[in-house]
Order: structure tokens, then sequence, then C-alpha cells
């Protein structure tokens, strides 16, 4: 049957980060379910939205709670079953397949990729973060006329035993810039003005364009020899973006030029541009997309986001994501509230005959895993 199929298929997670081992106290708790970087108002707390909600309501029973226990509740019943159990019963329970781990994002305050797999009960890989190795590379104290080959070389390196690479320069600059590849002696000059402005603030962040167009085209090169795909930052994330240049519409003229070298992008996240992105996985062979974390943070509406993902979306383009980051809480809602919103919105289609049961049964396969496979190597 189909709801059975949906409950209970193993879900590649092309798109997720390590969760933390420690047992958090409720300040750094809720910094984990939330995007600012800054605490809530006074005499308020994260678990008043949507995603709070969500937590309250379907992760609680996972911690012999019931459901819709307030947050003092909750909080006191993690801590008495400790983060190892607490992340053992959420990570089990969403029923994953594969974890595709971006590892570039606070390293030092999550597990890793063996850690992980081991807590999930499944195969996990990695994806390099291709600004998280130019930051390194700039800190070792390399010249700035040898970065360029630095890089190239440490980013080969490191990314041996990967699967992808992933870039978030819509993070730093947005879509919004010049995206041919710089002359050598650009890349030199600006990277020695990187480092003289990094030395005198303590602050190795890459934020300039010439080097962020350079350590694009590597990385995309890297992807085209190892034949795999290159993850794209999206829409909606820390409040340092820019949100109306973050439009994946702007990014047309790289995306067009790795279709021309085969290579996959994965767009992620997406909102609030959802609808750009699965346009644009209907014009370019390489496009794909998926929609992460919002359907935890739209909980209020999750089937809802899911029905306007696939509105003209092609059904071998979209991938499962959880995007999720410290909190196991974040690893099952994902999968949790994808399943649910999948099974209602296959349903309408169902009963208003767009398709068959032999139809819903390929979209439901190749969203949970027959994609990603085909386009992440080595994940079996």
């Amino acid at each position: 049957m189909l709801a059975e199929l949906i409950a209970t298929i193993p879900l590649i997670d092309h798109h997720c980060h390590g969760i933390s081992d420690r047992d958090l106290d409720d300040t750094a708790f809720q910094a984990l379910f939330s995007e600012s970087y800054r605490p809530p108002p006074a005499g308020t707390h994260e678990f008043q939205k949507p995603l709070g909600l969500a937590i309250r309501r379907f992760c609680a029973p996972l911690l012999d709670l019931e459901p819709g226990a307030p947050g003092p509740a909750y909080m006191a019943r993690r801590r008495e079953l400790g983060a190892a159990e607490v992340n053992r019963r959420l990570m089990r329970a969403g029923g994953f397949g594969h974890l595709i781990i971006d590892t570039g994002h606070r390293a030092e305050i999550i597990l890793g990729v063996p850690a992980m797999a081991a807590i999930a009960g499944c195969p996990a890989s990695e994806v390099v973060r291709i600004e998280a190795v130019a930051e390194e590379v700039a800190r070792s104290g390399v010249a700035a006329a040898a970065f360029a080959d630095a890089f190239a070389a440490r980013l080969r390196e490191v990314s041996a035993a990967a699967v992808g690479l992933k870039t978030i320069v819509a993070y730093r600059i947005s879509f919004a810039f010049d995206q041919t590849a710089p002359a050598q002696a650009e890349v030199a000059e600006a990277a020695g003005r990187w480092f003289r402005a990094a030395e005198a603030a303590g602050r190795w962040r890459i934020a300039d364009p010439v080097l962020l167009r350079h350590i694009l085209w590597v990385g995309a090169d890297l992807c085209r020899e190892r034949r795999w795909p290159l993850q794209v930052h999206v829409g909606i994330g820390d409040p340092d973006i820019l949100m109306h240049a973050c439009d994946p519409t702007r990014f047309t003229p790289f995306i067009a030029a790795l279709e021309g070298w085969e290579v996959p992008v994965t767009l992620l996240h997406n909102y609030p541009f959802i609808r750009e992105a699965q346009w644009m996985s209907e014009v370019f062979r390489n496009v794909y997309y998926d929609t992460g974390v919002v359907l935890n943070y739209g909980a209020g509406n999750y089937d809802g986001i899911l029905a306007e993902a696939l509105e003209m979306g092609k059904f071998t383009k979209y991938l499962f994501s959880s995007d999720a980051f410290g909190l196991a809480e974040l690893y099952y809602l994902g999968a949790f509230l994808y399943r649910r919103a999948l099974g209602r919105v296959i349903d309408r289609w169902l009963a208003d005959g767009l398709c068959s049961a032999a139809d819903a049964d390929e979209i439901v396969r190749l969203f949970a895993e027959g994609n990603a496979r085909r386009i992440y190597p080595g994940i079996g």
C-alpha cells in the first residue's frame, strides 16, 4: 500500500549536518532551532512558533511524553534521558537510509560523519564546503601568490572520500555578481587584500567576489572531473544574507555553464524561491532542488509547502533533505513532516485521477532515494 511505502521507505537525506552530543540547557537548545544570531525578545521563547509546536507535538512521544507536552517538561525529560539516548531515539525513528552531510559549518560543536552514521544506524557520506576550505588555507599562512594553487591542492585532498561539494556564495555576496572565472593575477591580488584585512580583524571569512568566483570555478572543475554534484545554498538562512538577491535565477550564467560540463547542481532550501527552483529544474538538465528545513519551520503548512514545490517540478529532480543542524529533533521532524506531506499531496492527485497507483509508487521511490542515487556517486 502507498501509505505503508511512504511511512517505511528509507530516506536519503542529501543535505544535512551533524548534531550536538551535549546535554543542552534551555538557551543552547532553543538557539539551535532559531535562524537568528540573537536570543528571542525578553519574555518570549523559541517554542512560540510553528516549529516549536511541532517539536512539542511530534517529538515528545518519542521521549515518553504526551503529545504537546509543555516546553519546560520537554526540556526536563530531554535532560533526564541524556543527549545520547535522545539522539538515538529520534535519529532511528526518522527512517534514514543514507546521510549526506555538509561538514563545513561549526564543525567544532557537532558530531562528524562516522558518529552520525552510528547514531542514525545507516551509512553516511561527506559533502565538502568550498568556502570553509578556502578559509582554512588562508589561515595556514600561505602567501597570497600561492593561494590559488594551495586551495586547489587542499580541496582535492580533503574531499578525497567525499561525494560532492557545496558553496554558500549566496551567504557571502548573494548571486548578483560577475560569474566568470577571474584571471590568476586578480586572484593573487584579491588574496593579498583579504589576508591583510583578516589579519587586522582577526577573522578569516572569505567574502571577496574575485576569490569567491575563483573557488567556485575550481570546485566546479573538480565536480566535473569526479562526476559529483555541486550543492548551492539558496534562499533562507542566517540573517547575513541579502534575501532579494538570493533568487537562484540570478545564478543562471554559472548554472548554464555547468550544464555544458554535465555537472549536477542541487539548489538547497529555496524558500521563498521554491517556484523559481522548480522552474530551473524544468529548463536545465543539470538542476535538482529540495525544500530542506522549511518543512520544519513552516510546520503549520508543511503539506502546502511541499505541494507548491511539486506544482511543476520534474519528479526526477526533487530530492529529500532535512537540512537538520545541531538537533536530532530537526532530523526526525524533517522526515516525519515530509512523509506526512507527501502522503497528503499524492492522495489528492490519486483522488483527482491525476496519477495512478503505479505513478504514485514511482514518485515516492524517486524522491526518497532514486534521484539521489543517480547523481551522488558511491552511496550504494
